[in-house]
């Protein structure tokens, strides 16, 4: 014999009590410290993209168009790597070690520089898995 229980339409008083009382000490909580969080969340990410607008200006400073457009299209396909490349030449910038602006040409150079300095080498294994059924004769 199976019995079903079915809970009333309206919980204990003193159950929907607690309830309420917790809700309100966790909206007050999570109220009382986001204002804060918030202010501090807003100056970082206003901070972040002030940065990164002065990087676009400074890479647009010293790339041409086509070196802008081959940059972005690397950044499509490998962010880190191409996140790497706008570094060195911020450096290089920075450093005196760009004296006119960079063509497509000098950029591909620089890409290939640094493939060769960081390639990867790959290596494959193949192991086969003996079944215990194999003769070994």
């Amino acid at each position: 014999m199976v019995t079903v229980c079915s809970f009333p339409e309206k919980a204990d008083p003193e159950l929907e009590a607690i309830r309420q009382r917790r809700m309100q000490e966790l909206m007050a909580q999570h109220g009382a410290a986001n204002p804060q969080n918030a202010g501090q969340q807003k100056a970082q990410e206003d901070a972040k993209q002030e940065a990164e607008e002065r990087r676009q200006m400074m890479l647009a400073q010293i790339l041409s168009s086509e070196a802008r457009e081959r940059l972005s299209r690397i950044a499509l396909v490998k962010p880190d790597k191409a996140r790497g490349v706008e570094d060195v030449l911020l450096r290089a910038a920075q450093s005196g070690g760009i004296s006119e602006k960079v063509s497509e040409e000098r950029l591909i150079s620089l890409l290939e520089q640094i493939n060769t300095h960081t390639s990867k080498q790959t290596k494959v294994t193949i192991q086969r898995r003996r079944s215990v059924l194999d003769d070994d004769d």
